[in-house]
């Protein structure tokens, strides 16, 4: 794994726990909404649309 796809995936875990652990609303499921689409990106190796969708993710619960 280059760098990038480490950082990457160690923002993912980051933001997956800020998600698991926040608590239920609307601001949660719009989180995890973003974070599932993260997961699609990851997997389909599209760092730009994963970190994009985390950022998100992380907004959300802001």
């Amino acid at each position: 794994m280059t760098p990038e796809q480490i950082k990457t995936a160690d923002k993912m875990k980051s933001v997956k726990a800020a998600c698991v652990n926040a608590p239920a609303g609307s601001k949660k499921d719009a989180a995890m909404k973003h974070y599932h689409a993260a997961e699609k990106a990851h997997t389909a190796k599209n760092d730009a649309e994963t970190n994009k969708e985390l950022d998100a993710a992380t907004h959300a619960l802001a």
